[in-house]
């Protein structure tokens, strides 16, 4: 099914349109739900998390992209999810080795959104993203968007991990160059 008829079905309040959702975007949802947290259940639970979301979500939005819109939404739901777990107990595991990486370009907390509103800074990175060349890019975004291990951005790109390693340093190091030409921080 098409995703407007989906979107439709959700402003109509049909129930349907979380079975279709599932059908066409449960594999999406997991998949990045997993990546986060590295748990089944955990993944299963915030992929349902992700339709309820999108449900309470529409109306009053209509996304454009269906897959960004859900994607966002487990994002957000899985890193919450993460938090609350490593809250109770620190541990490893490469969702906090990325978040840790990324952070030296964009910290968490107040100090970003006393600096400028979260929708600018998500379209200068954005404009960032569209600069970079195609591997570049999808590489970055395996990393700290889909949260892939070294290990599997090795295998999806046939790449050594010394290689993905000094790419993905070399793109926060452009990222951060551009925040700070676009004065968001430092």
């Amino acid at each position: 099914m098409e995703d407007n008829k989906i979107v439709e079905m959700y402003w109509q309040r049909d129930e349907y349109a979380i079975v279709e959702t599932k059908q066409k975007y449960g594999k999406l949802c997991y998949g990045i739900a997993h990546n986060i947290l590295h748990n089944h259940e955990d993944a299963e639970e915030c992929e349902n998390d992700t339709y309820l979301g999108a449900w309470n979500s529409m109306p009053p939005h209509r996304p454009q992209q269906l897959s960004a819109f859900l994607g966002r939404i487990t994002r957000r739901i899985s890193i919450n999810r993460f938090k609350q777990k490593t809250a109770q107990k620190r541990g490893g595991g490469e969702t906090l080795l990325a978040l840790d990486e990324l952070h030296e370009c964009i910290p968490d907390g107040s100090g970003i959104q006393q600096q400028m509103e979260s929708e600018e800074l998500a379209k200068i990175i954005d404009k960032f993203l569209r600069g970079l060349d195609a591997e570049e890019r999808n590489i970055f975004l395996c990393r700290y968007w889909y949260f892939y291990s070294i290990k599997d951005i090795c295998a999806k790109f046939g790449c050594s991990q010394s290689k993905i390693k000094m790419k993905l340093f070399r793109t926060r190091e452009k990222l951060l160059v551009r925040l700070g030409e676009e004065g968001v921080f430092i």
